[in-house]
């Protein structure tokens, strides 16, 4: 490999690190920038390397938010678990069919989220939960089991998905919201890293500077998230849910 090649894939891995650790979607810049620059390695190829700098990344993150977040661990022990299992499978799905199917419903989905966070300005900004701890431990588990497959069929923006669940279903703000993606997105990232393991599908002379690079981009986000709080939070989750919109919209329309 070329190292202009490998350098351009370290400042995107940066840059994705760094956007992840506020709210979610650094595989929205990771992605695109590695299919483009690696043309001759397969897709499963592709993701399965882009998922250690992901985990570098957000086990960084995770840290960070531990600091400032408290959390309920049994709940997420839960989350973890599901979100393991669901991402190995969707990983597994990835290996035998093409996701592309999934891109326009995906599409739909993000044009509504952005016009109801954009109308919504109070959207995340406070905790307001209204759930019984039973019903909690049932949503949460049903988010893990729906964005974790997809986190390992498709990876992209599995973030942001999360953040959006926690809030709008679970009733978190943003940084508690924030705190609980980091947690399951680690999870998904194990669970679909052990399948690509497995598959030998893991290019690690790429995966091993990327990772470097998108754990300093995920530390220097994840602290500017906490010092700034929600409000911040949420102009940088709008930003990236278009910057989404706009990856999607050109796969599905013109792709």
């Amino acid at each position: 490999m070329e190292f202009y090649c490998l350098l351009m894939l370290c400042l995107a891995a940066f840059v994705a690190g760094f956007i992840d650790a506020i709210v979610g979607g650094g595989g929205l810049i990771q992605t695109p920038a590695a299919l483009i620059m690696l043309p001759n390695l397969s897709v499963a190829h592709v993701i399965g390397t882009l998922k250690i700098p992901a985990l570098s990344g957000t086990s960084i993150a995770t840290y960070q938010y531990l600091k400032k977040v408290k959390v309920n661990w049994k709940l997420f022990v839960i989350m973890a678990f599901v979100s393991f299992v669901f991402a190995y499978l969707g990983s597994s799905l990835l290996n035998i069919m093409k996701s592309d199917f999934m891109k326009p419903v995906l599409f739909v989905i993000l044009v509504l989220l952005m016009i109801y966070t954009y109308k919504k300005k109070d959207f995340g900004q406070f905790q307001i939960s209204t759930l019984s701890k039973k019903k909690q431990y049932f949503f949460a588990i049903l988010i893990c089991v729906v964005i974790g497959f997809y986190d390992g069929f498709i990876g992209p923006g599995t973030g942001s998905l999360l953040i959006m669940a926690f809030i709008a279903i679970l009733g978190f703000d943003f940084l508690k919201a924030s705190a609980y993606a980091k947690l399951a997105n680690l999870a998904t990232n194990i669970g679909s890293i052990s399948l690509f393991v497995i598959k030998g599908k893991i290019i690690w002379s790429i995966a091993i500077p990327m990772a470097i690079c998108n754990a300093l981009g995920a530390w220097i986000g994840a602290r500017l998230a906490i010092s700034k709080g929600n409000s911040f939070i949420r102009v940088i989750f709008l930003v990236i849910v278009g910057i989404a919109l706009l990856r999607f919209g050109y796969d599905v329309f013109l792709g």
